[in-house]
């Protein structure tokens, strides 16, 4: 093993050499503290013994510097007999052991001896915790993936459950990512949007089929009954992603209105968080434009026409216009695209 020998007293230093070669140790040599930096930026070793007063740079600045730059490194303090608190003092601030002058061979060979098994020990531990977090990293993605499987497995019993809903998720999330992105929103809040948009209608698990299914006008406690599924999806969400409270307020208040008429909380303007506003205009053109029991769908440009005339009543002016910037000449992707991979955001983003 190689280690570095630092003392300003060529004699000291030698007698250290001699000692650590005997012992089978391959040793550089350095008279100060700055000589030592030059020898481990040029060739880092495994332990360093330094003695405690130096000219120019002392044991203890040598041994910050070692202990930020080389922190594998192991160092032994050699100091003399009225230094033991300077020297417990380096204990402190990363030394593994220290060697009081005049020392004894037997004594310096031990301490030595400890500091590298210490060193091991470090090195040891060092590497099972960076095996542990990369276990554990994989299992939280592990545990996301089944999460976020289970999450998809309910929004697909949804839409086998309805076929009018067949890909509806899916398109509102395209739409409101695209909203997004005109926006100038960050990835962690697409993500946000993208599950969210795709948990929006979780709810209607919840709903009567027959109303789901009924053709013809609803009847005012048949739309009630419908629109419960806001507060549904909600609570169904509320114990998975209790820490995702913006996907929870996109569930819940995506039939929110600018002008305080929505459901089911009768939220008002800036009550309503800028993503909820993004899947609400999302969800809208979608739903006008695809097929619904009881009502055909609307062309493109109508559906278009009538997220304008709602600017300001129903809908977000800015949001609007990012929809229609993001789908120039009304060239929208009607046909449902693939799902994409669902993914929890990085960070929690608050509602």
């Amino acid at each position: 093993m190689r280690c570095l020998v630092v003392d300003d007293e060529p004699r000291l230093r030698r007698v250290l050499v001699r000692l650590l070669e005997g012992e089978g140790f391959t040793c550089q040599e350095a008279g100060s503290g700055l000589e030592a930096l030059e020898v481990l930026e040029h060739d880092a070793v495994p332990l360093v013994i330094s003695d405690l007063r130096m000219p120019q740079m002392d044991g203890v600045a040598l041994l910050r510097e070692v202990m930020h730059r080389w922190p594998d490194t192991a160092v032994v303090m050699v100091t003399a007999v009225a230094e033991v608190e300077s020297a417990v003092a380096c204990l402190q601030l990363g030394a593994l052991d220290y060697v009081g002058k005049p020392f004894h061979l037997d004594e310096v060979r031990a301490r030595v001896m400890q500091a590298l098994d210490k060193r091991a020990l470090k090195l040891e531990l060092k590497n099972y915790q960076q095996h542990l977090e990369d276990r554990v990293r994989a299992q939280a993605r592990r545990i996301e993936e089944l999460f976020l499987g289970g999450v998809q497995a309910l929004a697909e019993a949804l839409e086998a459950k309805d076929a009018y809903l067949k890909g509806h998720s899916i398109r509102v999330a395209e739409y409101a990512a695209a909203i997004g992105r005109q926006l100038r929103l960050d990835s962690n809040a697409l993500d946000t949007l993208s599950l969210g948009s795709n948990l929006h209608d979780i709810g209607k698990i919840g709903v009567s089929e027959e109303v789901l299914h009924k053709r013809g006008s609803l009847s005012d406690q048949e739309y009630r009954h419908i629109m419960e599924h806001p507060v549904i999806g909600a609570r169904i969400l509320g114990p998975l992603l209790n820490e995702y409270g913006a996907i929870i307020a996109i569930v819940r208040s995506h039939h929110e209105r600018l002008d305080g008429k929505g459901l089911p909380d009768g939220l008002k303007g800036d009550q309503i968080p800028l993503m909820v506003r993004a899947v609400t205009v999302a969800d809208a053109f979608d739903a006008m434009t695809s097929e619904r029991p009881y009502r055909p769908s609307l062309p493109v440009e109508r559906a278009l026409n009538e997220l304008r005339d709602g600017k300001g009543i129903q809908f977000d002016p800015e949001v609007v216009e990012a929809f229609v910037r993001a789908y120039p000449s009304a060239q929208l992707p009607i046909a449902t695209p693939p799902p994409r991979s669902l993914r929890l955001p990085e960070n929690v983003v608050p509602a």
